[in-house]
This record gives C-alpha cells, sequence and structure tokens, in this order.
C-alpha cells in the first residue's frame, strides 16, 4: 500500500468521513428512533389515563371505586407489563391485578390537578416504568377528595424495539456504506482523469510527438497546463539558442582545421613529417570533437520538430558498406549483411547512418577477416548486432570502452568519441548501445530500444 498515492489518500480521507457521517448518523437515528417510541408509548399511557379518569367514582360515604376497568386485557395479567394505579390523600388505594402483589412507588412531586406527570420509576421485578400520572379533585359530600391517577409500562419494550431497529438500521448503513465507497472510488477516478491526461500530454513532449499539452483541461488544471507550456516553450527557445551556438561553433572551427590539414600537407612536402604528423592527430581530435557537436545538434533539433521517423534498414547498410569497402580497413575485411528488405528502424536515416558507420567503422578497424550485420526482429523493434572477429575486450574493460574519450588502442587514430557519438545519437531516440564478445571472436555491439530484453551471449 502506497500513501503516497493521491487515489489513495483521497479514496481513504472519502470513506473515513463517510464511516463517520454514517456513525454519526446511525446513533443519531436510534436516539431518535428511540425517543419516538418513548413518546408513542406515552400516548398510549395517556389514553389509558383518560381511560381510567371516566371510570372513576366515589361514593357519598368517600369510597374510590371504578366503574369500569380498562378494556386493554393485559392489566389483567399478572406481571404484564402495563400497570395502573389510583390512590387519593386519605390513603385508598386502587390498583389492576396487573401489578399483583406489588405497588407503584410514584415519586415524592405532587402534580397539580389536571397537570399531566411523566417519570420513570423502578418496577415489578427490577424492571423500569415509564409512568404517566394525573391528580383530580372529585367531590364526596361537602368535600374535595384529591385523587391521583397512575399508568404505567414496561420500558423493556422500547429497549427491545430500540435494538431491531437498531440492527436493521446497522444493515441498511452498511449497504449505504459500500454504495457510498463505490462512489467515491469513482468520483476520485473521475476527479484525477485530468492529471492522468495531463501525464500522457507530458510523456508525448517528452518523446517529440508532441510540442505542448492540449487545451480544454478542467478550470482547476488549466492553469498548471499553460504554465507546463510556458515552460516547454521556454526550454525549447533555449535549447534552439543553445544548438545554434554550438553548430555556430563547429562550423566556425571548420575552416581553421581545414587550415590546418592544409599546413600539415606543406610541411609533408617539405620533409617535416613529425611536425606534419602532429598538426594532423590533433586535427583529427578536433574534427571528431565538431563532427560530434554537430550530430548532437541536428539529432535534438531534428526530434522537436519531425514526426516519427522509419529507415529501410537494409539499403542503409548496403550503402555504408559500399563506402567502408573503399577505405583502408575495408579492403582487408569481408563484410556480411544479414538483414531482410522490409525491416525498417524507427531512426532518422542521417542518424541511424552515424551510429551504424561509427560501429561499423570500429569494427572494420579491428577485425581479421569478417565483420557480420544482423538483426533479431523477435521483439517490437529490431535489434542491430554488428560483429567482427577481432581480438575483442576483456569483460572488465568492456564499461571503460562506453565512457568518453577513453580509446584502449592508444596506437589507432581518432579521438575516442566513435562510442561516445552513438551513444548521444541513440539516447536522443532512447535507444541504448550494449557492448559484449561475439560469437566471432571479437566485440559484438548490439544497439536496441530501452524496453528491449536485455541480450545474452
Amino acid at each position: 500500500m502506497n500513501w503516497r498515492s493521491l487515489r489513495l489518500r483521497l479514496a481513504a480521507g472519502g470513506i473515513v468521513a463517510i464511516l463517520i457521517a454514517l456513525t454519526i448518523a446511525g446513533g443519531g437515528l436510534v436516539l431518535l428512533f428511540e425517543r419516538h417510541v418513548a413518546r408513542t408509548i406515552a400516548d398510549d399511557l395517556d389514553v389509558h389515563l383518560k381511560e381510567l379518569l371516566g371510570a372513576i367514582d366515589i361514593d357519598p360515604q368517600g369510597k374510590l371505586e371504578l366503574t369500569q376497568p380498562p378494556a386493554d386485557l393485559r392489566f389483567d395479567n399478572p406481571l404484564s407489563g402495563l400497570y395502573w394505579q389510583i390512590s387519593d390523600d386519605r390513603g385508598q388505594l386502587l390498583r389492576s391485578r396487573s401489578l399483583w402483589d406489588t405497588t407503584m412507588m410514584l415519586p415524592a412531586d405532587q402534580p397539580a390537578p389536571g397537570e399531566i406527570h411523566q417519570h420513570e420509576i423502578p418496577g415489578p421485578t427490577n424492571t423500569r416504568l415509564l409512568v404517566v400520572e394525573r391528580v383530580v379533585l372529585l367531590t364526596a359530600g361537602d368535600r374535595s377528595v384529591a385523587v391521583r391517577l397512575a399508568v404505567a409500562t414496561d420500558l423493556a419494550r422500547v429497549s427491545t424495539a430500540t435494538s431491531a431497529f437498531a440492527k436493521d438500521l446497522a444493515v441498511a448503513l452498511g449497504l449505504l456504506a459500500l454504495v457510498l465507497g463505490i462512489a467515491t472510488s469513482i468520483q476520485v477516478g473521475l476527479g484525477l482523469r485530468p492529471l492522468d491526461a495531463l501525464r500522457r500530454g507530458v510523456a508525448e513532449i517528452r518523446a517529440g510527438r508532441s510540442r505542448h499539452l492540449p487545451s480544454g483541461a478542467p478550470a482547476e488544471v488549466q492553469p498548471l497546463v499553460e504554465e507546463v507550456n510556458a515552460l516547454v516553450d521556454a526550454q525549447e527557445r533555449e535549447i534552439e539558442r543553445s544548438r545554434s551556438r554550438a553548430a555556430d561553433l563547429a562550423h566556425g572551427l571548420k575552416t581553421p582545421l581545414a587550415a590546418l590539414t592544409a599546413d600539415a600537407t606543406r610541411l609533408h612536402e617539405r620533409g617535416e613529417h613529425t611536425i606534419a604528423q602532429d598538426i594532423e592527430a590533433v586535427s583529427e581530435a578536433m574534427s571528431r570533437h565538431v563532427d560530434r557537436e554537430l550530430a548532437r545538434a541536428r539529432v535534438r533539433g531534428r526530434l522537436r520538430h519531425a514526426a516519427t521517423p522509419s529507415t529501410e534498414l537494409a539499403s542503409l547498410v548496403r550503402s555504408l558498406i559500399a563506402i567502408l569497402a573503399r577505405t583502408p580497413d575495408g579492403t582487408r575485411v569481408a563484410f556480411e549483411s544479414e538483414i531482410a528488405d522490409d525491416i525498417h528502424v524507427p531512426l532518422d536515416r542521417t542518424d541511424l547512418a552515424e551510429v551504424l558507420g561509427n560501429l561499423l567503422e570500429n569494427a572494420a578497424r579491428h577485425a581479421r577477416q569478417r565483420v557480420r550485420v544482423s538483426v533479431l526482429s523477435d521483439f517490437s523493434e529490431p535489434l542491430i548486432i554488428i560483429e567482427d572477429d577481432g581480438q575483442g575486450i576483456s569483460p572488465s574493460l568492456l564499461p571503460r570502452v562506453l565512457e568518453r574519450g577513453t580509446r584502449l588502442d592508444e596506437s589507432g587514430k581518432g579521438a575516442g568519441l566513435g562510442f561516445a557519438i552513438v551513444q548521444d545519437v541513440l539516447d536522443a531516440y532512447d535507444w541504448q548501445l550494449d557492448l559484449a564478445a561475439s560469437g566471432l571472436g571479437g566485440l559484438r555491439a548490439t544497439i536496441s530500444p530501452r524496453v528491449a530484453p536485455p541480450m545474452t551471449t
């Protein structure tokens, strides 16, 4: 579980809020239900109380009597949970059969005539009773008698109803929580969708397939889209200025290098071969640096403005082999091309020629007799392999070969920038260069997309 996920945080926060809200709502509903049931029972008791009030009477001798007992049969069943009791200020007491041998212990407060009071008191068998009582004045001869009437019910009815309601409510709230949780997850997904679109837009820009983020984002995201587009424009202008400066510098060095080459030729003609060779070595090293910067500037500029390129590999390799075959190193080796005509590589032709040209030139320089170019097309993009039958390179030294300016063959020509140029071009297309031992005995160079699986020897 990754708590750095914004989606997880929002979903978890929403679910916690839902649970808290439903818990509070559930407790409130249970309390309201309990109060409602209590009010309903109190209303029923008030009806019984009025029934008793209509049936109570006092004879001329002052004796209390009930002319008509209440109709509810529970008053006749012992300990049924529904009780009535009538008393006066002279100690007379009438009570329902349901009280059996007990008496309701009413509170000491005496209601005023006509006033109804409600109380909770202890009842038979350790129960709790809800009591509704009222005091009325009856006339016995020439004297008024205060008669106290009380009707009570067992509060266990309220607890039972409340518990049943709470169980049913818990199931309903659980289902509601599930629905709200799913709705929250969907809402979070919909809310974060613009950010996912923003991520894909940035990926399109990085891959060179787009120059700006698409407009029409939600109002909350639109300022971010505008800022990113402004940043991309600023970086593109800066890259363009840097590319132009690098190209200008490289082109500016071409003329002095040509002059140095001409001076070296004149020195050879005058017999000063040592100085001429030193000048040629320096001139060649500087020329390689210039070529590298020109290649990097060209690749950066093309990737930012061109659509996805595609190059027919077989024809390009044939043309490169035809050129190298006329060089001193190329005349002594046999080039083997094992590439089908229908294979295309998603690199610009000039850039791919820069890569393959450097690798083929290096293979021809170190090969004894053979240089082989082949392709593995079992993956989404072809893997291009260049091998030679030379002495190869020790595995412990392979990482050093890919370092800029490193040359293991100090007697050879060049500035050690061939592989560096290859890497710069491949990095621009998100491809990679891998070096390993070849089955021919020498070095095997493999160029492939970075997502391709690693090659085995």
